[in-house]
Order: structure tokens, then C-alpha cells, then sequence
């Protein structure tokens, strides 16, 4: 009898707790994962500290070198931004897909589809101008990754968006969400509070345009960042909705704090990396091998180099003749190399491509970005008297420029498979 009432009361407790969730109108998806015990969680692993966004003037403009965007005020709608900035309500509710008179949440972010006075100590701002690289330069890596985001998302843009990357740095929507990496594990740890960048400058933060089906999450894990700074960054509503065409900021990751500055973690599934034992300290006794019964006669090693053209010794063409006088150095922020050469010289493409950008960085040097097959880019500073624009065909050897003066006079040459730098002597000549 009491092993009967014992079930009679598991199953009454059963159907009361299905009927609580029925009633509540939906049934969740409950992760029972930690309530089990000894549960495995990688959500930290997602979670990278990052800066707070830039605070805005008192129109609520954040002005980067490639764009500017203005914060949206309590009671904001696109026609009251429009009407407060001069511009025209409909170009800017058509850039950010949205309606004119839709109310905007406190904080909303809206990109502007053409730049307006900068910001200035009358505006509310600690100084005038664009914010700026901390080393008040412009971001090389920044430039060509938004040169390969023009030229694979931007073709297919509307005018909207060509207005937006006139500006030659900003970035754009990434083309394809990045190959998946295993996933990485760290100890269980709060999320890492947000720092606040500085107020003169600020790493200019990638521009997404909000594609059909993504959601905040989505773009958050796209871009490894925590939902929860895409929605401070964005001034997104409780419920993270976003919609199609909507334009986001996405937060700028703080590296000194990132999870892969913390130390290399194992991927789920697999055991930690085993150390070198002490032993192998001592070094094995020296023993003679046994002699061989009969030698053993190896063919001759193949010349390959004596058929090898000018084609396939290199697949970039030296820019310009001289001595590299500071190599490629990523773990010090040098992604190129610079090459001594007297002002005046001829700077020549490196190899056949479309022109993706001409530009110039804070301090007035003058910046051309190739785009060649294979996803390959390469960059050339410290330029005068460019011949070519953006959009033009290049060959192999032309003279795209040549070598501003210096001191000393030098050409500063990079190459990136994608968004990741290279070692331009490994493609030269």
C-alpha cells in the first residue's frame, strides 16, 4: 500500500508541474544541464571583455574617420533625428531600414548615410574631429578588411551602403560568418565587466547590416562578442529584437583582457594538454646502433629549382627596388615591412588586381589597397602622385605611384590573405 501511494503522489506531482507550464502559454526548453550536476558549460568561453561605446556629442553624434552614427534620445524617431541634423528623414530611415516615424529605444543607434559637421567643443565634444586610433593612425588590418567586405558584400548594396563606405575605412557586413573553430573551455567565471575607452580616441568598430534570419544572438556568436555589450553598444530592447537592413555596431573587443590572452584552453571532448615528463630532462645513454647488413643506396635528390619560372619563384612582384629597413613584426603591430627607396620612385603594382581603396591615414599619408585573386590584398603607404582610383584594373609592374619624401623617404608594404596579415617576403622576390 505505501509503495502505491508513494507512485500515485510522483505522478500527481508530475501533472501539476505539466499543467503549471501549459497555463504559463508556452512550454520552455528547459537546460536541465546544471541542475544534473557535474555539468559541462562553455558559455564562458564566449564572453570577451570589451570597451564601452564612445560617448556622444549633444546631438548625439559618434564621428569615426569612416562613418558617424548618432545615439538616439528618449523620444527619438528618424525624423526628429533628420530634422535636428539637417538631412533628409527619408535617406536616412532607407539606410537603416526603417520607418520615419517609428519611436527609436533610448540609446538606438542610427548610421548616418552621409557625414554631418563634426563634432566640436560647441557640440558638446572634448575636442574636434573624428575620433582616432589610440596611436593616432589609421588601422591598416581595419583598412583591408573593409576593402574585402566592400568588394564581396557592397556589390550587390544599395546606394545607401556605397554612401556609407565612401569613407574608405568604415567597414561593412562580413560577407559569411567565419569558419567554425572548435570550441574552447575555460573555468566557470562572471562575465568581464566592460571599460570604458578613451574619449579623444576609439578603435573604429565593424559596421553589420543585419541580414534575414540573424538575430543578436547570431551575431553576437559571428562575432565572439557578448550579447549583452551588442545590446549597450546598439540601445537594443529588452527583447534583443533587430530587423532586416538594421544597422549595428559591433563592440570592440579589449585584447589585453580577451580569453586567448588568458592562456590556451582545451576544446570539449578532449583532455588537457599532458606536460613533458621530468625525465626527459636527462638525456637517453648513448648506445651504438647495430651495423647495417648491406648499405642502403639513396637516388640522387631531384633539382625542382632548375625548372621553376619567374612565375612560380614569385607571386608578388617587389614594389619598389631597396633594402627592407623594418621587417614584418604582428607581435609588435608591424603587419608590413618598409622598404628604404629615394622619394620620387616609381611604386609598382605587385601583381595583377582591381584597386579597393585610395586613401590617406590622420597624418596626411597616402594609402592604395589592391585586391588581387585568391583573396589576396596588398597595401602600399607613404604614396604621392597616385595614378590609379578606386575601382581601376591594374597589371602586374604598373606604376601606381611613387615614393613621397621622408625622413627617410621609404614605402611601407603589407599583404593580407583575407583579414589576416602575411609576411610580404614570403611573396616576393
Amino acid at each position: 500500500m505505501a509503495r502505491k501511494l508513494t507512485a500515485f503522489h510522483r505522478n500527481l506531482l508530475l501533472m501539476a508541474g505539466v499543467a503549471a507550464l501549459t497555463g504559463c502559454g508556452s512550454v520552455k526548453d528547459w537546460d536541465m544541464r546544471s541542475a544534473m550536476g557535474g555539468a559541462f558549460s562553455t558559455s564562458s568561453a564566449a564572453e570577451q571583455a570589451t570597451f564601452n561605446r564612445p560617448k556622444p556629442d549633444n546631438r548625439g553624434v559618434i564621428s569615426y574617420p569612416g562613418y558617424q552614427v548618432v545615439v538616439a534620445k528618449p523620444g527619438d524617431t528618424v525624423a526628429s533625428i533628420a530634422n535636428r541634423l539637417n538631412l533628409s528623414p527619408g535617406s536616412v530611415a532607407r539606410y537603416n531600414a526603417i520607418a520615419v516615424d517609428t519611436p527609436l529605444n533610448a540609446g538606438a543607434v542610427i548610421a548616418l548615410p552621409s557625414r554631418v559637421a563634426e563634432p566640436s567643443p560647441a557640440t558638446g565634444s572634448a575636442t574636434t574631429g573624428p575620433l582616432t586610433p589610440s596611436n593616432g593612425a589609421v588601422d591598416i588590418t581595419q583598412l583591408a578588411t573593409g576593402a574585402i567586405n566592400r568588394a564581396q558584400a557592397g556589390q550587390g548594396a544599395s546606394g545607401g551602403d556605397a554612401a556609407g563606405a565612401s569613407a574608405s575605412i568604415g567597414t561593412s557586413a562580413l560577407p559569411s560568418p567565419p569558419a567554425a573553430k572548435p570550441a574552447e573551455t575555460v573555468a566557470p567565471a562572471l562575465p568581464q565587466p566592460m571599460k570604458s575607452a578613451p574619449d579623444t580616441t576609439a578603435t573604429q568598430p565593424i559596421k553589420h547590416k543585419v541580414k534575414r534570419g540573424e538575430t543578436a544572438y547570431s551575431i553576437a556568436r559571428l562575432y565572439n562578442v557578448p550579447v549583452r555589450a551588442l545590446a549597450d553598444w546598439n540601445g537594443l530592447g529588452p527583447n534583443l529584437s533587430v530587423h532586416e537592413g538594421q544597422v549595428l555596431l559591433i563592440p570592440v573587443v579589449d585584447p589585453s583582457r580577451s580569453i586567448k590572452a588568458a592562456g590556451a584552453v582545451s576544446a570539449p571532448g578532449q583532455q588537457s594538454p599532458t606536460p613533458e615528463p621530468p625525465s626527459a630532462a636527462t638525456p637517453l645513454p648513448t648506445t651504438s646502433p647495430p651495423p647495417a647488413s648491406a648499405p642502403v643506396a639513396v637516388p640522387a635528390t631531384a633539382n625542382l629549382g632548375k625548372d621553376r619560372t619567374s612565375a612560380s619563384a614569385s607571386k608578388l612582384l617587389m614594389p619598389v627596388s631597396g633594402m627592407i629597413i623594418r621587417p614584418y613584426d604582428p607581435a609588435h603591430n608591424r603587419k608590413g615591412i618598409d622598404i628604404s627607396a629615394a622619394a620620387g620612385t616609381a611604386v609598382q603594382a605587385a601583381a595583377d588586381g582591381t584597386v579597393a581603396t585610395v586613401t590617406s591615414d590622420t597624418k596626411g599619408a597616402q594609402i592604395v589597397v589592391i585586391r588581387h585573386s585568391g583573396n589576396l590584398l596588398t597595401v602600399y603607404k607613404f604614396l604621392t602622385g597616385i595614378t590609379v582610383t578606386k575601382g581601376a584594373t591594374v597589371t602586374r609592374g604598373q606604376t601606381i605611384g611613387r615614393v613621397a619624401q621622408g625622413n627617410p623617404p621609404q614605402l611601407y608594404f603589407a599583404v593580407f590573405e583575407g583579414t589576416d596579415s602575411v609576411d610580404p617576403t614570403k611573396y616576393i622576390q
